[in-house]
């Protein structure tokens, strides 16, 4: 299974992943994570991010593909992954259906997560994550078990992204409808989208996922 979610800022993706992981036992492949183990693993391809890094630059579409690549060539991907934060844009989309094929892969599905532009600057402000592992939480919709614990890790240490605010949401929701949205009908003309409404309780949404991959 081959996956991607999709949806804006504080839709949800990170929580919904974290769930497929479990169910399906697949990995969630990040770039941010990959980019940073090519790196220090000295792989040749780490070795021309880094470089690029280190002049202060921006890392390339061909590099970030790469890395992609070499990453889904391990064995834990031999069932699949769900690509989390890539591709963001159609340039990177294509890249991403050649570097497939071009394996004898292809993408199961792509879920659209939808959800309403006013409900999103509450998810966005309200979440954390566990500082040790990762785990993603928020203070109204999704805290731990037992309170200031990780229900992962039971670490006590948490933390928030510094633009996870009201006031950045309006720019990276600006981001996400010029760059990233217009995957929504690229994959839909492949015929690979499904889409859910993640306007609805997180185990609904979470349910209404794991039945459109279940048939995929």
């Amino acid at each position: 299974m081959r996956l991607i979610l999709l949806g804006p800022p504080g839709a949800g993706k990170g929580t919904q992943a974290q769930r497929i992981v479990e169910k399906f036992a697949i990995p969630q492949l990040s770039t941010g994570d990959m980019l940073r183990a090519a790196v220090s693993a000295g792989t040749e391809v780490g070795k021309r991010a880094k470089a690029v890094m280190d002049a202060g630059k921006l890392v390339s579409d061909d590099i970030v593909i790469a890395i992609v690549s070499e990453r889904i060539d391990q064995p834990d991907c031999a069932k699949g992954f769900i690509l989390d934060g890539f591709p963001r844009t159609l340039v990177q989309a294509d890249a991403t259906d050649a570097m497939l094929k071009a394996k004898g892969l292809d993408l199961s599905k792509v879920v659209e997560i939808r959800v309403d532009d006013e409900v999103l600057a509450d998810r966005v402000s309200g979440r954390y994550t566990c500082a040790n592992c990762g785990a993603g939480y928020h203070d109204t919709n999704l805290k731990p078990k037992q309170e200031g614990v990780c229900d992962r890790c039971g670490s006590t240490h948490f933390k928030r992204r510094p633009d996870d605010n009201r006031e950045t949401v309006v720019t990276r929701l600006q981001s996400y409808y010029k760059e990233t949205s217009p995957l929504i009908g690229y994959y839909h003309a492949k015929g690979k989208l499904a889409s859910v409404d993640g306007m609805a309780d997180i185990d609904r949404v979470t349910t209404d996922i794991e039945k459109i991959l279940e048939s995929a």
